[in-house]
């Protein structure tokens, strides 16, 4: 059976799911999604490879990051994600422009037990207040970290995109007329 549980608690919100047979198709979040796999292997295509989040994985999207998901096999998935918006992350971590991560997945029990925490808090409805600490500590252990690359470096997708925008922009300034 699948099961999806949301709640939100200190501007973000907190998803508790396990699954077997469902799929999602590719979509993205406008937030930061960052999960940890919690039993069996969560399988999605994240820009243009496939992925793989064994138990414990953490998992780290950025905001318009297009990604599908699945369970690897026929034993099911259990994870939970948090959704922060970037510019709460922003202040939180006191950093003056977007970040992005460099890399997917990363197995760091650390970080991977405060995502869980906050989450599990969350998901009990805690009070807003240990929700709000536990958040600074995962942002303060997200920086620690050094996850993240330089944001102003585009996906080569996307420059690709701007790139098609900027070569034919005349043509698309006149259709919208």
């Amino acid at each position: 059976m699948d099961k999806f549980i949301y709640k939100k608690s200190a501007g973000v919100t907190a998803l508790s799911a396990s699954m077997t047979d469902f799929t999602y198709k590719k979509h993205s979040h406008k937030e930061y999604a960052l999960g940890v796999t919690l039993r069996g292997i969560q399988e999605y295509n994240l820009d243009g490879s496939l992925q793989l989040s064994y138990q414990n994985g953490v998992m780290l999207f950025n905001p318009e990051q297009t990604h599908d998901g699945m369970a690897h096999d026929e034993t099911g998935l259990d994870y939970v994600m948090l959704y922060i918006d970037p510019h709460l992350f922003l202040e939180i971590s006191e950093k003056k422009e977007i970040v992005r991560f460099s890399t997917p997945i990363v197995y760091d029990d650390r970080l991977g037990q405060k995502i869980v925490n906050l989450s599990h808090a969350i998901l009990s409805e805690k009070d807003e207040a240990l929700c709000n600490e536990l958040l600074v500590s995962l942002t303060d252990s997200l920086v620690q970290t050094n996850l993240f690359s330089d944001y102003k470096k585009d996906a080569p997708l996307m420059r690709k995109a701007k790139d098609m925008l900027h070569t034919n922009l005349d043509t698309v300034l006149e259709e919208i007329k």
